[in-house]
């Protein structure tokens, strides 16, 4: 495969991962948001039932779906910075090859 050609592979690529973005972003603060409304509602029922406010959070955070909320949360963020990590290599690759292009070009001239 020539340099031009990786470029244009490349390119589609970085299409395709920028425009998978906003879903994976979106999944992650519904996931944050549904973690952090669970964990105030089991705050405010351990506040009801006279727990001392000292202990709320943790005991709160220990709750088994609020744990499971906080686990998506921290997998759907896993999922958004893998992918801005994803296209910064890619942009990453680009660059390299659009500088190996470059070379080849003016060498050829």
């Amino acid at each position: 495969m020539d340099t031009l050609e990786e470029l244009n592979n490349l390119t589609k690529e970085l299409d395709i991962q920028v425009n998978n973005l906003p879903k994976t972003g979106k999944e992650y603060a519904e996931a944050y948001t549904k973690y952090r409304v669970a964990l105030a509602k089991k705050m405010l029922e351990l506040r009801n039932d006279n727990t001392p406010v000292t202990i709320c959070s943790d005991l709160a955070r220990g709750d088994i779906e609020v744990a499971r909320l906080k686990f998506k949360e921290i997998s759907k963020e896993a999922v958004y910075k893998a992918n801005l990590e994803g296209i910064n290599a890619t942009k990453l690759r680009i660059k390299v090859l659009e500088n190996q292009y470059d070379k080849e070009y003016t060498n050829v001239n």
